[in-house]
């Protein structure tokens, strides 16, 4: 159990800001010497890259359905202890998704920092912070920022229009306006934002959105102040039970680079746990698959290495050879793209891929599938999501599907060919250990 200064920034919607504001605060209290984590509510991936860069610390996702309440519980009361301030950005809108950003700050008690964008409203602002505020009852409320503000005058009627106490704006929710500036507005692609990594102005953008905050009554709180937003973080009741070193002695090689960069921190800390040693390669580099007991080629963006990626030749030989030897390898999403015989782009343009399963691959304009799902594996279940613009056509036949969390979803395919196994689920490794394990294991193991 320990007691730490949190914050749930959320906003109305997607869009909105929340997450230059979340690395704007981070960066602001990193660089005045403080210990901050931050979280990420949901599963995304793009966002935790900026997070982390703004941080100086690896960024780990919270879903309640998900991780689990107990997990959620466990790595808010572990944060706590370490850091000086704990930051959770939210995810769509505050009241969006089952469960919601708004139903994990309700149970954990975290007050919640509304980031509206204001740019094209003036009064209305007050209507949407009282909706906000109150339209879910026993919400901690820490107060809203107007984000893309027009001018000293826009801010003042926004500011007036939250309450009329301009005596004690703090008191009356108010924490500051914030004008548009291309300094710090973090670039989208299809997926999202785009990776912090392949900007070379990142860190120059946190610290233009750090220098802006700084500016508002937020930013300028003595950081004695912000106990007002304390929070007692208690570990669960029940202690998670020992994860056994199902994978002791087994060296996984993970893909890592700019195509394959969707990897949770976390999904990386349960195959240390699980006792695996594992070593890193970049198929965009064609590096020689390293000497190995199974692979995983997480998600990513091969669609924008597309060209590369089929010209490979020592990665592409090392992986053929991996899996005729019957050694497994688990591909989700982007990783398993490049594991059929072609990818067809939305321009039209065709490549030829891996050959590892039979079929085609074609990436469309429109998202073909979002949101949570969960596979039951003969060796557990494993909680995760589906996120992807592209589609498979192949005449190998499924051999297990995954159940969406939602009655409205659509199940994802998971293929299997000898010891390897490629789907567009990304699984959440900590939901089920076991199941995770039994992913880079030989099926006798």
């Amino acid at each position: 159990m320990a007691t730490c200064p949190a914050l749930l920034i959320a906003a109305p919607a997607s869009g909105q800001g929340k997450t230059s504001v979340t690395c704007g605060l981070a960066r602001l209290h990193a660089r005045a010497g403080r210990r901050v984590q931050v979280f990420k509510c949901g599963l995304d991936f793009l966002d935790p890259q900026w997070l982390t860069l703004a941080s100086g610390q690896p960024v780990d996702n919270l879903d309640l359905w998900v991780n689990g309440e107990a997990d959620v519980r466990a790595r808010l009361c572990h944060a706590s202890e370490q850091n000086n301030l704990i930051l959770i950005e939210g995810v769509m809108g505050l009241f969006d998704g089952e469960p919601s950003a708004a139903d994990l700050a309700q149970r954990l008690g975290v007050p919640v920092l509304a980031v509206v964008d204001a740019s094209a409203m003036a009064k209305t602002f007050g209507a949407l912070v009282h909706g906000l505020r109150h339209y879910q009852g026993g919400l901690k409320w820490a107060g809203a920022l107007a984000n893309r503000v027009a001018s000293d005058g826009h801010a003042h009627a926004l500011q007036a229009s939250v309450s009329a106490d301009h005596e004690n704006p703090l008191h009356a929710g108010w924490l500051g306006a914030l004008r548009w500036d291309a300094a710090f507005t973090l670039p989208e692609r299809h997926l999202g934002l785009t990776a912090a990594t392949e900007l070379p102005d990142a860190t120059a953008r946190l610290d233009a959105m750090a220098d802006a905050l700084a500016q508002t009554p937020l930013g300028q709180l003595d950081f004695a102040e912000w106990q007002r937003w304390a929070v007692r973080f208690d570990m669960p009741a029940e202690a998670p039970p020992e994860i056994p070193k199902l994978l002791a002695g087994c060296t996984v090689a993970v893909a890592q680079d700019a195509a394959f960069c969707f990897i949770y921190p976390a999904n990386l800390a349960t195959l240390g746990a699980l006792g695996a040693r594992v070593v890193a390669f970049s198929p965009l580099a064609d590096h020689a698959l390293p000497p190995c007991d199974a692979v995983w080629l997480p998600g990513g963006y091969p669609e924008l290495h597309a060209e590369s990626l089929a010209h490979l030749q020592r990665t592409r030989h090392g992986l053929a050879t991996h899996v005729a030897a019957g050694k497994p390898l688990w591909a989700e999403c982007g990783g398993m793209m490049p594991l059929f015989e072609g990818l067809t782009l939305g321009d039209g343009r065709r490549y030829a891929m891996w050959s590892c399963l039979p079929g085609e691959v074609t990436v469309q304009p429109r998202l073909a599938a979002l949101g949570s799902q969960q596979w039951d594996t003969p060796h557990g279940t494993l909680r995760g999501h589906s996120f992807h613009y592209s589609t498979v056509d192949t005449p190998h036949p499924p051999a297990a599907q995954t159940q969406p969390a939602r009655r409205f979803g659509r199940p994802e395919a998971v293929y299997r060919h000898g010891a390897l196994q490629a789907s567009y689920f990304h699984a959440w490794f900590a939901s089920s250990p076991k199941a995770t394990a039994h992913l880079f294991l030989p099926e006798a193991a």
